[in-house]
């Protein structure tokens, strides 16, 4: 047996709340999977499993709340390894009565989601025990018998993201799935409705009190600034975008956040985490980018090996990141991986931040608004287009002389923005 716990999604939680479950007893589920809803003091986070097997027991009812790491239900191992996706079956041949309905057979929330997007439960092969059909035998024959009645809309949507549209009075019918599988997810509900995060503020406002203050407290901050001329890099992008569609235009953040990460890459003594009064160095850079909700507070969930993203393909994890930040839909690994995180309050026309850094990161970058300054190039003063970085960094794992090299490369790299 295993326990499913409830997971720490932040140096600044103690405690969730689960909101909803995704799975019942007698499912199976694989590592990876999303099996529910918590929520925290910043958002709620779809929680996926870490292990595979099957459900036994739900421990944890929905609108409990919990401490981090309490049983939240209870896997069995595994058994043998799944084969190849699972082709529905014909229609049973009439040659017999059957002991019992395929209805019978389904777990609730797999009757629930075949209801939902229009799967005959006739005709799906159970993989649970005694042939129980189970939400996952569900998915893998969703698209060969996805139909529509008479023309009419089927619309497949989650159970959280129903109960979010219910709460703020979006209609189903209006919305279009940001995701390939067709179905809606929290996700598309505020963005629809343009409506704003919905966290207690007061909680919100606590957890990042408290974790600011624990950051001062405990990591020996140090900073460093530099201006750094974007003349080079607005001229690129500028060209750059003229030569796409509109949809795939680059922002300048997207720029300065590939920088980061590729100088984040270059000096790892900044990347990673301090961690039982040591620092471990990250092998890989997950950029935190923080995010600031419409209801008050900030969230900084991360962009996964950011250094190695093309800018395209940057550009748009950066706006599904940002768009699920503020709808309340982020994964829980996303909230929890960042080596490094940046802050950017140009748009508010701050010319610089010195942010706190958030444990257990040693590093956070900041960038202030671009615009146009005076500047002197070749002896010459002209008005040239221009940004200040900079850095908030734990003495404990690095000196100035570490930080000066970082924000170097940030510079050196915006110079030549077409090699990013």
């Amino acid at each position: 047996m295993t326990d499913f716990l409830m997971p720490s999604l932040g140096a600044d939680m103690d405690s969730g709340t689960v909101i909803e479950w995704l799975v019942a007893p007698g499912d199976t589920v694989h590592r990876g999977d999303i099996v529910a809803v918590v929520d925290t003091a910043k958002a709620a986070i779809e929680v996926e499993c870490f292990s595979s097997g099957t459900v036994e027991e739900i421990l944890v009812p929905p609108g409990t709340t919990v401490p981090v790491g309490t049983p939240l239900a209870r896997l069995s191992s595994a058994g043998p390894a799944p084969g190849p996706p699972v082709t529905p079956r014909p229609p049973a041949r009439r040659t017999g009565p059957r002991e019992k309905a395929p209805t019978e057979l389904a777990s609730p929330p797999a009757r629930a989601f075949a209801s939902q997007v229009g799967v005959d439960l006739s005709v799906v092969h159970g993989t649970g025990r005694g042939g129980r059909v189970t939400r996952a035998d569900v998915e893998r024959a969703r698209p060969a018998r996805r139909r529509t009645v008479a023309g009419a809309r089927r619309i497949a949507v989650s159970p959280y993201a129903r109960r979010l549209a219910g709460d703020r009075g979006v209609a189903l019918e209006s919305l279009v799935p940001s995701t390939h599988d067709g179905v809606l997810h929290a996700r598309d509900i505020p963005a629809a409705g343009e409506l704003g995060h919905t966290a207690d503020p007061a909680a919100l406002r606590q957890a990042i009190a408290g974790l600011m203050a624990r950051s001062k407290r405990e990591i020996p901050h140090y900073y460093l600034s530099t201006t750094i001329d974007l003349e080079p890099a607005v001229g690129w992008l500028r060209e750059h975008n003229l030569r796409v569609p509109v949809p795939e235009r680059i922002v300048p953040a997207a720029l300065l956040l590939k920088a980061t990460a590729v100088a984040a890459a270059r000096v790892p003594e900044l990347n990673g985490h301090w961690v039982d009064e040591a620092f471990r160095p990250s092998g890989e850079v997950h950029l935190g980018v923080a995010v600031a909700l419409r209801g008050g507070g900030l969230v900084a969930p991360a962009i996964a090996g950011a250094d190695r993203l093309a800018l395209p393909e940057l550009m748009r994890r950066l706006r599904d990141l940002v768009a699920r930040a503020r709808s309340g839909s982020l994964r829980a690994a996303e909230l929890t991986t960042a080596t490094l995180t940046v802050t950017d309050l140009g748009d508010n026309g701050v010319e610089s931040v010195h942010g706190v850094i958030h444990p257990p990161q040693v590093a956070l970058a900041g960038f202030g608004a671009i615009g146009r300054r005076p500047w002197v190039v070749d002896d010459q003063v002209a008005a040239r287009t221009l940004v200040t970085a900079t850095l908030s960094a734990d003495h404990r794992a690095t000196d100035g002389a570490t930080g000066a090299r970082f924000l170097k490369a940030i510079t050196t790299l915006l110079r030549k923005p077409e090699e990013l």
